[in-house]
């Protein structure tokens, strides 16, 4: 098969050509609830750049050569002997970790939080290849509304969104206040998913003014540019307090601290996008509890619940589609800023 490898890191992320377009051999069934899924779309995260710059170094071993690519879906290609829930030819999405389901973690839904698992594009070959190796508790089968090269960004970028805006949801009413941070590929998910789980006012800020017209679009209520004056803008917006939710897409930056500046008393700022640090002095912990929280991409049934709102027409995806050979332009795409919503590659 043809696969965009990647031979080794670029920290500086300055070379042309970060994955070499080549033949690599197939994956084969080799447990019984193996299955090799024929890719119709594999996302293009930031997340990939960061395993090119080296970023995973020391947390995870990746061995080159890499195939990258953890946003998939397509149709089944092959399946194990165990293999019951899908079928050869079946249009599927797939949930970025693999896991036998027998740890507490799984049993409780939190694969991502398995103690074993493989994870396609990180730890495993991935998606920028025509065939993906998986496993059949991974997989989801799409409603004939849903082509695969429309959703695959959804197992990542609108899995990691939708499971945030859901932990902010569960709080808001209306009434209240909503910051997002950063309008690209997870924000303009968040957005929507928040917008269909919850009637809070949603405030968006960004640099971009790509990423703030994709926000109107999502349905932001307020933009507001990412800039010296954002955390006041916010402020008075809010009657001075701040909001109640802050989701931070960015992470890195000065985006922490206008983030918890953003932050209403006894409010909740949820870090998603990482690179850099949240330092928060004791004292301001005590006497504002806030409460930062961390969020990891979403379990198996929240994807099935991100594929209902997709089916239903609430959630959409902005995508722009590149051919496999084309991984690197659809890289420096991606790193230059210049992609509106998602990248997706198409074998």
């Amino acid at each position: 098969m043809k696969a965009a490898t990647l031979h080794g890191y670029d920290e500086a992320l300055t070379s042309p050509k970060f994955v070499t377009y080549e033949e690599v051999d197939d994956p084969t069934i080799e447990k019984p609830t193996d299955v090799i899924v024929r890719i119709g779309g594999a996302g293009v995260c930031r997340t990939d750049l960061h395993i090119i710059e080296g970023v995973w170094k020391g947390h995870v071993d990746v061995a080159f050569p890499h195939i990258m690519g953890h946003e998939n879906a397509g149709w089944v290609e092959a399946v194990g002997s165990g293999v019951e829930s899908v079928e050869v030819g079946d249009p599927v999405i797939c949930h970025p970790l693999v896991t036998s389901g027998h740890c507490l973690a799984c049993r409780r839904g939190n694969d991502m939080h398995a103690g074993e698992s493989s994870f396609p594009g990180i730890n495993a070959p991935g998606g920028y290849a025509d065939l993906l190796h998986t496993g059949e508790r991974a997989l989801i089968k799409l409603p004939q509304s849903l082509a695969p090269k429309d959703v695959a960004p959804y197992t990542d970028a609108g899995l990691t969104a939708y499971r945030v805006a859901k932990k902010a949801a569960g709080h808001l009413v209306p009434g209240e206040y909503a910051v997002i941070i950063g309008a690209g590929g997870l924000g303009h998910i968040g957005i929507q998913s928040l917008a269909a789980l919850c009637a809070a006012e949603i405030i968006v800020l960004d640099r971009s003014d790509l990423a703030l017209g994709l926000a109107k679009e999502c349905g932001a209520h307020h933009l507001v540019r990412a800039d010296d004056g954002a955390v006041d803008e916010v402020l008075a917006l809010t009657g001075g307090h701040g909001a109640e939710a802050v989701i931070d897409f960015v992470g890195e930056g000065d985006a922490i601290d206008k983030g918890l500046a953003m932050t209403r008393n006894d409010g909740f700022y949820y870090i998603v996008g990482y690179g850099g640090r949240v330092q928060i002095p004791a004292i301001d912990m005590i006497v504002s509890e806030k409460t930062i929280v961390g969020n990891l991409v979403g379990t198996y049934a929240e994807l099935v619940e991100l594929m209902a709102l997709a089916d239903r027409g609430l959630v959409t995806l902005a995508t722009r589609e590149y051919a496999l050979a084309d991984a690197n332009q659809a890289l420096h795409d991606l790193h230059a800023g210049t992609v509106k919503g998602r990248a997706v590659l198409i074998p």
